[in-house]
């Protein structure tokens, strides 16, 4: 399975893509900006790495810093930041709100075991509106920005996916 990522390295943006090992193999192949390196890593300790390319040994430590990785190789540092489009939608965007009436809708189908806030009550950004049960698993809806909740679905209710739940303006 290949993981595309765009990164920073020392300033300088990068496109990667990496594909690890299978099972026991040490072989990794990353592709930077379309070149292709092969190498053979094995993790040595938490956060030390030997990594051989092309017949030269390295001896690399990752360390995570506030702001991605701090690589260390042959007395070199390397600062990389790494953009997974991926984690934009867990919560990269957290601190950007939607704007205008917003319409929350179900998931998935399931039944309406709490809620949270009331019609009329002022919320923010990411606060829980209600909770869907579903399979025996909790979820719980955010509000997707600050405003006041107009409409909302009634504890106990059974909803399908794409079912208005709420609206907050």
């Amino acid at each position: 399975m290949t993981m595309k990522y765009e990164t920073t390295i020392n300033g300088t943006r990068r496109s990667v893509e990496f594909t690890p090992p299978t099972n026991e193999a040490s072989q990794v192949t990353f592709t930077v900006d379309g070149r292709l390196v092969e190498a053979d890593a094995i993790l040595i300790s938490r956060g030390a790495y030997s990594i051989l390319i092309g017949g030269r040994s390295l001896e690399v430590t990752a360390e995570e810093t506030s702001n991605g990785l701090l690589l260390r190789a042959n007395g070199r540092e390397f600062q990389v930041e790494i953009f997974d489009p991926r984690s934009w939608r867990r919560g990269r965007g957290a601190g950007i709100e939607l704007e205008g009436r917003q319409q929350l809708v179900a998931p998935i189908p399931g039944k309406i075991v709490r809620v949270l806030v009331a019609a009329g009550q002022q919320v923010s950004a990411g606060q829980g509106l209600l909770v869907i049960e579903a399979m025996k698993m909790q979820n719980e809806i955010r509000s997707p920005k600050s405003g006041t909740v107009e409409k909302l679905a009634r504890e106990g209710q059974t909803v399908n996916p794409g079912e208005v739940l709420a609206f907050v303006t």
